[in-house]
């Protein structure tokens, strides 16, 4: 399956302009926000199934009962990060999927928890059907935004294709308004060390949020590595993984 091709670097920066050959959107790169969703359809569509709960995706794998911890620093502030792949299901626009949690903290209190929705496809796509998010000000919920699901005028994401390749480019969501997350492969095979080991052939992307008024230039790293999954998040670094 295709993705988009990040046909125009700009040296370092990594930034993407619209030179000769390219197709350029004001904040998302090249290749337009329809260009992102379509591809992302054309492999996550709830019909272009059958899909799998067993996401052994090399670089994202969600096994039932792994927990990920990542921690680190953000000007003085102590960030810390669970991602806990649990045995749950949700029904999303009729696709059964694996419900995975993220608990987000600052300086050890909860700001964010949210419970995701994956599924593989046939190709190895990791396919992302929304979250529902709580939004926690001193121990209360405040609000729920940034909450959706592919339903009506939304439509699922990727988070990690089934070949990642350097210059691959895709939509990580696709609720119009609401989440529209983009994420570019700018590397394979890299090594990092975090506090909980050294990893080698890992992928690197640039993630932003054109609702945030970034594009690819202003995007943040993310390092996956194989068999274990996200091991670095702009600066935030697994210090643990257990089963």
């Amino acid at each position: 399956m295709n993705f988009i091709r990040i046909g125009c670097f700009l040296g370092a920066a990594l930034s993407l302009w619209g030179a000769a050959g390219c197709n350029k959107s004001s904040g998302s790169g090249g290749g337009t926000a329809d260009d992102f969703v379509e591809l992302a359809l054309a492999i996550c569509d709830p019909d272009a199934g059958p899909f799998t709960l067993e996401i052994d995706n090399e670089f994202f794998p969600l096994p039932p009962g792994r927990v990920l911890e990542l921690e680190g620093d953000e000007g003085g502030t102590t960030v810390g990060l669970t991602i806990e792949v649990t045995d749950e299901t949700e029904v999303v626009a009729g696709v059964t999927t694996r419900v995975v949690t993220e608990t987000h903290t600052e300086d050890g209190e909860i700001i964010e928890f949210s419970r995701n929705f994956f599924v593989q496809a046939p190709d190895g796509t990791v396919c992302y059907y929304g979250e529902e998010v709580d939004n926690i000000e001193g121990g209360v919920v405040v609000n729920h935004n940034g909450s959706w699901r592919a339903e009506g005028a939304n439509s699922p994401g990727i988070l990690m294709p089934g070949t990642p390749e350097v210059e691959t480019q895709f939509a990580q969501e696709a609720a119009p308004g609401i989440a529209e997350d983009r994420s570019a492969i700018v590397g394979v095979g890299e090594s990092l060390s975090t506090p909980a080991g050294a990893f080698t052939g890992a992928v690197h992307t640039l993630d932003w949020n054109p609702l945030d008024g970034q594009t690819s230039a202003d995007g943040e790293d993310k390092f996956f590595a194989p068999g274990v999954g996200l091991v670095s998040d702009h600066g935030v670094e697994l210090v643990s993984l257990t089963e």
